[in-house]
């Protein structure tokens, strides 16, 4: 017996859209110092110097600082590897 289907002008499953661009986002903390956090962004993310002294700045004066962006499996490998270093991060979908 076959089972009868609609016909439907929609394809059968939604097309995802286009992965939206995520961030990982560190955040300031009582507990590094800031030139270890600088030397975190240094090593880990191959940022010179200043970008890094930069973005550690944010962390302190602002309270955070988009340190990478990309994929969410990307962004969530980043955050851990901040984690592991210590240092707190989160990601959220780029707006």
């Amino acid at each position: 017996m076959e089972i009868e289907r609609p016909q439907s002008s929609e394809a059968p499953f939604a097309v995802p859209a286009p992965d939206v661009p995520w961030v990982t986002i560190v955040h300031n903390d009582p507990v590094n110092l800031m030139s270890y956090v600088s030397y975190v962004f240094q090593s880990y993310f191959g940022y010179s110097k200043d970008k890094a002294h930069q973005l550690m700045l944010d962390v302190h004066h602002k309270g955070r600082a988009v340190v990478s962006s990309g994929s969410r499996e990307e962004m969530e490998r980043d955050v851990q590897a901040m984690h592991g270093y210590g240092l707190w991060a989160t990601l959220q979908q780029d707006r």
